[in-house]
């Protein structure tokens, strides 16, 4: 056997493979006594099929898939024991002549390669980062939608601004008709016409005016698709049959063992402490989220590395045949590169750090998660042996997928805690309030 790479030039190569009979004949003899062992051929007892007959009636298709096996091993074991960085994998070139798989003994076999080189990280660059406070409105806002969110509700007799108002609601001229719930305070013109009202009443308004250029509010009053409420407009009539309030919930310990548990809280003071951490710990957690994006971005964007283009779309349309086509990959290939040069910063990372994951950390990572889904701070003594089992046959589903998904979650973790060491942070101070209301785009 015999195996060149020729560099055509800095990002490109040919691979030739040249495969002799000794390279493959002794595998398809143990092919075909295999197959002679387990073929079920009239007029011969199991296991005593002539390895001649099966040579004959299936030789061909053992000599192409020992080949095809072969190749695949061999480059493979080229690649890895000769350090060749590669884009995806070696293409093969079609071939300038006919294979006679009858006759023929000696095979050539060439590829195209793409590839991938050496580079430096731009580590020299700054990445914005934030330190967020909890200033007293986002704490407030927490304090009233919790106290919302477990409160209770209540039907009262007379309508107050913020109620639920169900009824129905019916068009002045038209066929529209609906049981519906309008929530007052998305009323944006004519709020004074829902505050006192009471079981009976009807409120006559323009449904255009009353919640104006808000097509999901129009939406879900009517109970039909944005897209139809788009040319919405016209006097409505709207029969109050029940009010709807939800009266806040009291600052006590039933409210403190709902939120935390039994008995984890038992004052005020450790409750808007618990609250204050969590919000802190939940914007903190935002925060690091969007310093990883800009780490992204930031290396992405400034890495200067040359990449096989032309290779790449290739690679790109035979390895998703039938799912891209070659102007889908046009339009999007900006995207497709973006995508490739974080795979070579992530694994450049790993290589210099020698980063790993270990099986264990899989399996704690991925326990936690269920625990956080099922809301339990940590696995009763009598759950262990059950937990470990599902998580174990999660991650086994489907080909060990989800394990290849995990594993490589947590490593690309690892990656972006290491780029944060290594770059310059520079971090802002910002409120929690101007945190949430900035995109960040």
């Amino acid at each position: 056997m015999n195996i060149t790479l020729n560099q055509t030039d800095s990002t490109n190569a040919q691979l030739k493979v040249v495969l002799e009979e000794a390279d493959y004949a002794p595998k398809v003899d143990q092919q075909v006594k295999e197959y002679s062992k387990k073929a079920q051929i009239k007029g011969f007892r199991p296991g005593k099929v002539p390895a001649g007959l099966v040579k004959k009636m299936y030789g061909k298709s053992i000599l192409v898939e020992q080949i095809n096996k072969t190749l695949q091993e061999e480059i493979s074991k080229y690649i890895r024991e000769n350090d060749v960085k590669l884009l995806g994998e070696p293409l093969p070139e079609p071939s300038q002549e006919q294979i006679d798989w009858d006759t023929q003994k000696e095979f050539e076999f060439n590829y195209a390669v793409g590839l991938l080189p050496d580079f430096n990280l731009p580590l020299d660059k700054s990445v914005e980062g934030y330190t967020i406070e909890v200033d007293e409105k986002t704490l407030d806002e927490a304090y009233t939608n919790l106290k919302r969110q477990f409160g209770k509700t209540v039907n009262p007799e007379t309508s107050e601004q913020g109620d639920f108002i169900s009824g129905e609601l019916k068009a002045v001229e038209g066929e529209f008709l609906s049981k519906t719930l309008i929530p007052t305070n998305r009323v944006v013109e004519g709020q004074e016409q829902f505050v006192g009202v009471k079981e009976g009443d009807v409120i006559r308004f323009d449904i255009r005016k009353t919640f104006g250029d808000d097509d999901s509010a129009l939406a879900h009053v009517t109970g039909l698709s944005k897209d139809e409420v788009a040319d919405l407009n016209g006097e409505f009539e709207f029969t109050v049959d029940k009010i709807n309030r939800t009266e806040e919930a009291e600052l006590n310990q039933e409210l403190f063992d709902k939120l935390f548990g039994k008995d984890e809280v038992t004052t005020e003071e450790a409750y808007h402490e618990k609250i204050r951490e969590t919000i802190k710990e939940n914007y903190e957690r935002e925060a690091d989220n969007l310093l990883y994006r800009n780490i992204i971005d930031t290396l992405t964007d400034n890495v200067e590395v040359e990449l096989p283009t032309e290779f790449f779309k290739r690679w790109l349309l035979v390895t998703n045949e039938g799912k891209l086509t070659q102007e889908q990959i046009e339009e999007n290939f900006d995207k497709y590169l973006r995508e490739l040069k974080w795979s070579m910063i992530k694994n450049k990372v790993v290589e210099e750090n020698e980063l790993k994951v270990s099986n264990e950390e899989v399996v704690n990572a991925t326990k936690e998660k269920m625990l956080a889904q099922f809301n339990m701070p940590e696995i009763p003594e009598e759950l262990v042996e059950s937990m470990n089992n599902y998580a174990n046959q999660y991650l086994q589903q489907d080909n060990g997928r989800n394990y290849i998904q995990e594993y490589e979650q947590l490593l690309a973790e690892k990656v972006l805690a290491k780029l944060k060491e290594q770059v310059t942070v520079v971090e802002k101070t910002i409120t929690a309030e101007d945190f949430k209301n900035n995109s960040f785009e």
